[in-house]
């Protein structure tokens, strides 16, 4: 050995996404931007390395351990290429589009790359595509990102979708109303609804079992959940976010009254930050999520408090090509050198991919066959490849 790697060798994580599969994932990134844009959603491109405390201020701290970071030869900064896309949509709605009119619809489209993958998602690069709106703290606003993926992914060619809905902000209510914020009790209670083990929150003192052992057992269809949340005592402030769910749901309902919701109210992982209710999207015979998205605050350093209301979703294009039916191989014909000038550019605008001969030294059905051509140009005529082999 002499230490030296194989030049098609990568770092765990990483991949070289090949024909036809780099074609297919540009196609879904583009399709999902154009339904977005219909809603008029308007597409933004941040950059792929920022300034590491402008990447990770705030709510940004979050993804710190995700970060690559490196040295700037020019600035002599430090850099963080970008783990998640979303807080630089923030960034720039609060910056360079700071004056732009309230609601801003905004779509994004790129790579993100984090430091390790998870059991769901190995890759450490994936692509997300997304949307935000910002400067609406109206149920409507909710409703509307949450019918536009689902519908946007549905066009794409994905059926069995449902979206599971959560209210991270109304156990945060709760833990206030109890003072179990930044305790002992809090944290193993915390665990305990994450994994909803109902064992454990009973073995934790000086809490109302029951009626945490109640949020566990409200997960399920959308009307039973609320049915089953309506009954429960809670504090003001609970109560208020959950009419607030109420209120998207209703949204939702009367835009998209097929689409297949879920409640699961004790939902926190991966919203720790977000301010209200929060969706992940998933489809039928798919492992794993296809994207997740919520409410959130812009604008403040902590992001839970003042700031700007915000509401929108990440897909994750590595799921959804997973999940997505593949796409037939386009049509290729192959020319060769023997027809006539400009046959190629009248192919082309026809729709055909043209693969033109670079000289004449093999048979015009074997060369087609070897470049991966469907069809070939003979005698004038454009000819399926079988049919071709049959008449030579």
């Amino acid at each position: 050995m002499n230490g030296k790697s194989h030049p098609a060798l990568l770092p765990a994580g990483l991949v070289d996404l090949l024909p036809p599969e780099a074609d297919f994932e540009a196609g879904v990134m583009n399709g999902l931007i154009a339904a977005f844009g219909r809603y008029g959603y308007d597409r933004v491109n941040p950059p792929l390395i920022e300034f590491e405390d402008s990447l990770l201020g705030g709510s940004g701290a979050a993804l710190a351990p995700q970060t690559f970071r490196l040295m700037d030869p020019v600035s002599q900064r430090m850099l963080g290429f970008r783990a998640d896309m979303t807080l630089q949509i923030a960034r720039i709605a609060t910056s360079r589009l700071a004056e732009l009119p309230r609601p801003l619809r905004l779509s994004y489209a790129g790579q993100v790359l984090r430091v390790k993958g998870s059991p769901h998602r190995p890759e450490r690069q994936f692509g997300q595509v997304g949307a935000e709106l910002i400067g609406s703290s109206s149920s409507r606003a909710d409703a509307e990102v949450i019918v536009m993926a689902a519908k946007s992914l549905r066009e794409l060619g994905l059926s069995g979708l449902s979206v599971d809905l959560g209210l991270p902000s109304l156990v945060r209510a709760l833990f206030d109303s109890l003072e179990l914020s930044q305790t002992v009790a809090g944290e193993r209670l915390r665990a305990a609804l994450d994994q909803k083990d109902a064992a454990a929150i009973a073995a934790i003192p000086n809490i109302p079992v029951a009626l945490f052992e109640a949020l566990i057992g409200a997960a399920g269809p959308a009307d039973r959940a609320m049915a089953t949340l309506r009954k429960l005592k809670l504090p003001a402030e609970a109560a208020r976010e959950l009419d607030q769910l109420d209120s998207v749901i209703a949204a939702v309902k009367s835009d998209s009254p097929n689409l297949k919701l879920t409640v699961d109210p004790v939902e926190f992982r991966g919203f720790e930050y977000h301010v209200g209710v929060t969706f992940t999207l998933f489809a039928e015979g798919v492992r794993g999520e296809l994207g997740c998205g919520g409410r959130y605050l812009v604008g403040t350093p902590d992001k839970m408090e003042g700031g700007e209301p915000a509401t929108g979703f990440t897909l994750y294009v590595d799921a959804l090509l997973r999940a997505l039916p593949r796409p037939q191989r386009p049509n290729r014909i192959y020319v060769p050198i023997s027809a006539s000038d400009g046959t190629a550019d009248v192919l082309r605008t026809q729709g055909w991919i043209v693969v033109e001969a670079l000289d004449g030294g093999r048979p015009e059905t074997d060369e087609a066959r070897r470049l991966g051509c469907t069809h070939v140009y003979l005698d004038g005529k454009m000819r399926p490849l079988e049919e071709a082999r049959e008449t030579l």
